[in-house]
């Protein structure tokens, strides 16, 4: 798929409890989704198998762990998530340097994806973990420690994600979370926005979960979101 595709540029949340739901929903979405994005809540309950079933249907695997541990540990995990020919893989940039260039060096053709700020904090919730400030300096911060790591993938909310645009050009593949077409339930997540603006500012990738998984039909949501992606991409 070209990076035009819509479908290229949308990340599915197999956020469900079982392989079943796993497969009946990129049935239903494959037209128009190009990733699956596997998480703690699948990969938990059958492992491996997840990975193997988006593979099956022909689609990019996006395995969302976040990892964070000593380096040893993050190189040597990265190491096995790229034998599994995952296209994305996500750390924390919290892990620190170290750990972030242990990623790198072990990651193959896998491209890793450092996170940034979770969309569901604030202010207040950073404040109360130690990260002064808001979540934009927050991020930035982050951002640039994953920069001269060697990492070139973010995960960041929509909001702070033409800052990073900014300081990484175009070199910078930036993943969104916390998309949500206008007026859907923004649920857990704080900082949130459309699918067709953050394409605007400068998302490489969205993630949608709950606005395609929770819906009455998944395969309309998830066209309206592929067609409000082109839109953008055309504008």
């Amino acid at each position: 798929m070209s990076n035009n595709d819509p479908r290229s540029r949308i990340a599915l949340a197999l956020d469900v409890p079982d392989l079943d739901a796993a497969k009946r929903l990129i049935e239903q979405t494959q037209a128009h989704v190009g990733v699956f994005k596997v998480g703690l809540e699948l990969y938990i309950s059958i492992g491996p198998k997840a990975v193997e079933v988006v593979h099956a249907a022909g689609a990019e695997c996006f395995l969302d762990l976040k990892l964070h541990d000593i380096p040893a540990t993050m190189g040597r995990a990265v190491a096995r998530a790229s034998e599994m020919g995952v296209a994305y893989l996500t750390v924390h940039a919290a892990a620190g340097r170290e750990a972030l260039q242990a990623a790198s060096d072990h990651a193959g053709t896998t491209r890793l994806l450092a996170v940034t700020v979770l969309t569901s904090l604030d202010a207040t919730a950073l404040d109360e973990i130690g990260l002064e400030g808001d979540p934009r300096g927050a991020a930035d911060r982050l951002g640039k420690l994953t920069w001269s790591s060697g990492i070139r993938g973010f995960v960041t909310s929509p909001l702070e994600c033409a800052g990073l645009r900014d300081l990484f050009g175009h070199e910078a593949f930036i993943v969104t979370p916390g998309i949500r077409p206008a007026g859907t339930d923004i649920g857990d997540q704080k900082r949130v926005m459309t699918p067709s603006d953050a394409i605007t500012a400068g998302a490489d990738l969205l993630v949608v979960g709950r606005p395609i998984r929770d819906a009455p039909d998944p395969a309309a949501a998830a066209r309206d979101i592929a067609l409000q992606v082109d839109a953008a991409l055309s504008s």
